[in-house]
Formats: C-alpha cells, sequence, structure tokens
C-alpha cells in the first residue's frame, strides 16, 4: 500500500455492492414481493462512463430481483453477482476470469458482509455512512453517502486519475443507457 494518487491510478475494475452503496439501503417490497430500489442516475452516468472507457464493473451483492437486473443491464455491467453470500469467493472468481491483480481493484462496501472482499483488494473504499467497521478497513472514505452520489465520487476519482473522466469532445453517453 502506497500512496492513494499513485494506487487509485492502478485500478482497472470497480467492485461495488448495491444496497448501502447504490441506494441508501431502503428496499420496498410490492404486493407479489418484487424488491424496488432508489438507484442515482449521477452514479450511472459515472459507471456508464467507465465501461465505456475500458474498466471492469462489477456487482457482488446479497440482494436481488428483477430491478436489480434491469438496471444493471441497462448500464451495461456484465459480472452481476445477486443472491451472494461468499462475496469473497465471488470476487476471487471474478480476478480470476478478469486476470487482475488485487492492487487493480476498487471494491466498495459498506457493512459487514464486505469487510472480507474489502481486505482482499488494493482499494477498499466505502460510502460515508458504511458501517464503522468498514470505515477502519477504508482507504477512502466518500463523503457522500449510500445512493447519494458516493459511486459517482469514487468512480470519478478514478477515471481522472488515468485522465479517462470526460474530456471536451467526447460522445455524450445516451441518456437510455443511464
Amino acid at each position: 500500500m502506497g500512496n492513494f494518487k499513485e494506487d487509485i491510478a492502478r485500478v482497472r475494475a470497480i467492485v461495488l455492492d448495491v444496497d448501502g452503496v447504490m441506494t441508501d439501503g431502503g428496499i420496498n417490497v410490492t404486493p407479489d414481493g418484487e424488491f424496488v430500489r432508489k438507484f442515482n442516475a449521477k452514479d450511472g452516468y459515472a459507471l456508464s462512463l467507465a465501461l465505456k472507457k475500458g474498466y471492469h464493473v462489477a456487482i457482488i451483492t446479497g440482494g436481488r430481483g428483477k430491478s436489480l437486473k434491469i438496471r444493471m443491464d441497462m448500464l451495461g455491467v456484465e459480472h452481476v453477482y445477486t443472491n451472494c453470500f461468499e462475496k469473497l469467493k465471488a470476487l476471487r472468481e471474478l480476478s480470476e476470469t478478469l486476470e487482475l491483480a488485487p492492487a487493480e481493484i476498487l471494491y466498495m462496501g459498506d457493512d459487514i458482509p464486505d469487510i472480507d472482499p474489502m481486505l482482499h483488494v488494493g482499494m477498499p473504499v466505502c460510502p460515508a455512512d458504511a458501517a464503522p467497521e468498514v470505515i477502519a478497513i477504508s482507504r477512502y472514505v466518500s463523503q457522500f453517502k449510500g445512493g447519494e452520489g458516493c459511486v459517482r465520487d469514487v468512480v470519478e476519482q478514478v477515471l481522472r486519475s488515468r485522465g479517462d473522466w470526460y474530456r471536451k469532445g467526447d460522445a455524450p453517453i445516451p441518456v437510455a443507457s443511464r
């Protein structure tokens, strides 16, 4: 572990939990048992841009539901592990599949189930409202809470560190993708 700015520039993969990171952790349950979450559009834009620029984006979550799958499909996220209660195992599988070293992986989590995978990456980060145990092991704590732009914050930092953030003349990402 070295200088934060140098280490964040090594990131090639952004791995995220969903509930409490991409959302505020609230879940509405419909009468037919479907989970409905509220996602942040700015987080979606940043993830779409990262994918467009060639970064790997993955989701490892204990959550499930049609709306979650639909949202990840809209963003173009191909590596999605839902209903996952062995997050470290999923992370190791992803690392092997994508041939990534731990130093090349950013993992953003917010609660106890995220600690094991966060301890096995080069860039563990979390939202401002993460559990104290998660904050204690994070290299960076976003000033934003889960579902309120924390994903945009870290993705923008990764892309800026490598000169990949939006530049004048870049084609915009279509609204339907966000």
